[in-house]
């Protein structure tokens, strides 16, 4: 079926939800948005579906919802009565139409007899995670479209270990949704008939406690807190989102006193009003939090995304300005304090591992081999992350410690198996305490480390590439890497390409060796100096990245490589 035939094929439907109705009349006569909104089908990727919200195939809206619901019912049906019985649990963020697509997806799961055990009211993505494993569901829900824009929402799916659904299950969800014909045709159960039937169950402040019970083991010096709580200032901003729900209720548990919540972006906002992008990555994002902490001369600004699945932080410095961290800077100074004080109080695990994302910084590699404790890239995708320390729960082989990517994501403690700002929030007020004992910042922190270990820096640059012709572009660009392997980037020769799509490391000399990781569409090429640059598609967004590596003997001569290695790729996709 044609865009044009699937178009309208939603305009004669006689019961369309009035609100999509209207705004499919609003695209009567603009082709190009038609097409963008009907061509495809939103699809499964990294992390689940993400689109703009409106009337579609393409976009975020009820029916979509159903479809994703209905392909996760039917993959649910084929596991057994007894499996399904376990149900499903639902969370959703601040964005607009979460509560009513976190209420579809359960009265979609309910005319297949699934009970769904469906939050009060917002609560972050990690929460979600823990519930699947506290209620022992069979899989979860969250809808959420992260840090994107407003006009943004999306959907994740979660697998019985609380991690998000691995690729297995995620493959045969994808053919159960692309199996169904109409989603304007999804049988649904109502509300009351759902609550009749005891299939609609809601939660809260039970599974809020048994979260925070837990969180409350983050914590590794608890006399450090204790001693530091009133001497280190903090300045919170949840974004808008969901942050704040748990947020404030886990540092004070942890012992923190002396912190403030950013007011102007304290309570939740659909429109996220107060900035370009609710995106801990992006400066901008620090504004608020930055004019407080200056009023009050916080040590800290720490800003969490809608969802509090990412978190970022501006640390101050000597004269008073603050620094925005990156997530490699961040997940740097937490591995260090880490092992150093799990070190010192005889907690380090001869055993124990960390994980990060083979597009991550090598700097926590360094730190963490300093230790003498391993470091294992996985595939970017925190579901890849679950996996591993579900293997080492199961075959012993290592002790899971922190588990990274450079998107501002991290784990602490593995009763979670996705990213946690609620974890992260509360370890890195514990290491701005230490070093607020030590008579410094995290940025003298960070200084010292870099003296220590090298001066490591990345950067990641996204090229946005929307619609259809985005997607060929995206799809031609990384055809034309594979095609014409390169040998040099800039003046540095490439010493090794790895393909993650063949599975294939290739070096120079022309060997090959096997890659052990699931397929992915990702390059990454290792330099004659040992920097690096990765290409990658995102799984979620109408982008494709580019991720530079390098590492030298001070900043001003690794600031000089990431230039020059940015110029090169600009030279590349220029081409």
């Amino acid at each position: 079926m044609s865009y044009r035939q699937t178009y309208e094929k939603w305009q004669s439907h006689t019961n369309l939800d009035p609100h999509l109705k209207s705004e499919l009349n609003q695209l009567e006569g603009k082709d190009d948005q038609i097409k963008d909104a009907f061509y495809s089908a939103l699809e499964f990727g990294t992390a689940g579906m993400r689109g703009i919200l409106g009337p579609g195939i393409n976009r975020m809206n009820i029916y979509t919802v159903r479809q994703a619901t209905e392909g996760l019912a039917r993959l649910m049906e084929s596991k057994g009565e007894e499996e399904k019985k376990r149900g499903v649990a639902i969370a959703y963020d601040s964005r607009r139409m979460s509560p009513e697509f976190a209420m579809e997806a359960a009265k979609t799961l309910g005319a297949h007899g699934i009970p769904a055990y469906v939050f009060e009211s917002l609560r972050p993505t990690p929460e979600l995670s823990f519930a699947v494993r506290h209620l022992n569901a069979l899989t979860g829900i969250m809808i959420t479209a992260s840090h994107n824009p407003a006009d943004y929402n999306g959907y994740k799916v979660y697998g019985e270990d609380g991690g998000q659904m691995p690729p297995n299950d995620a493959e045969a969800l994808t053919d159960y949704i692309r199996a169904i014909e109409s989603p304007l045709d999804i049988a649904i159960m109502d509300e009351e008939t759902l609550n009749e039937k005891g299939l609609l169950h809601i939660i809260g402040e039970e599974v809020d406690q048994a979260y925070l019970d837990l969180v409350k083991t983050v914590t590794v010096n608890p006399e450090l807190v204790s001693e530091m709580s009133q001497e280190m200032s903090l300045v919170f901003t949840p974004l808008h989102g969901t942050g704040k729900m748990l947020g404030e209720r886990a540092l004070r548990n942890a012992g923190f006193e002396n912190f403030n919540l950013v007011p102007e972006q304290a309570e939740a906002d659909s429109n996220f009003t107060t900035v370009k992008s609710p995106n801990p990555e992006d400066p901008g994002a620090f504004e608020y939090a930055e004019k407080l902490g200056r009023e009050i001369g916080a040590d800290i600004l720490v800003a969490t995304d809608p969802d509090a699945d990412r978190l970022g932080a501006s640390v101050r410095k000597s004269d008073g300005s603050y620094q925005v961290l990156t997530g490699n800077q961040i997940a740097s100074l937490m591995v260090d304090y880490l092992l150093l004080a799990k070190k010192e109080t005889n907690q380090l695990p001869e055993n124990a591992v960390i994980l990060k994302s083979i597009v991550s910084s090598e700097f926590p590699t360094v730190i963490a081999e300093s230790y003498g404790v391993e470091m294992v890239d996985v595939l970017t995708g925190f579901k890849f992350i679950a996996e591993k320390i579900q293997q080492y729960e199961e075959d012993k082989s290592h002790t899971f410690q922190f588990g990274f990517e450079e998107s501002y994501g991290y784990l602490v403690k593995p009763f979670v198996r996705d990213k946690d700002a609620i974890q992260a929030l509360v370890l890195l007020a514990e290491v701005a305490a230490y070093y607020k004992k030590k008579g410094q910042t995290l940025y003298d922190g960070l200084q010292d480390l870099f003296k220590k270990h090298g001066y490591y820096k990345e950067k990641t640059i996204s090229v946005t590439m929307s619609g259809l012709s985005g997607a060929e572009k995206i799809a031609a660009l990384m055809a034309q890497f594979r095609e014409e392997a390169l040998t040099e980037i800039g003046d540095l020769a490439v010493t090794k390409t790895e393909d993650f799509q063949t599975s294939t490391t290739t070096f120079a000399d022309g060997k090959t060796k096997a890659i052990d990781m699931p397929s992915s569409n990702v390059l990454k090429y290792t330099l004659e100096d040992e920097s690096w640059i990765a290409i990658r598609p995102s799984g979620t967004e109408p982008k494709i990245k580019f991720y530079i590596g390098a590492k030298a003997d001070s900043n001003e001569a690794v600031d000089t490589k990431v230039e020059k290695l940015e110029a090169s790729i600009e030279a590349l996709t220029a081409e």
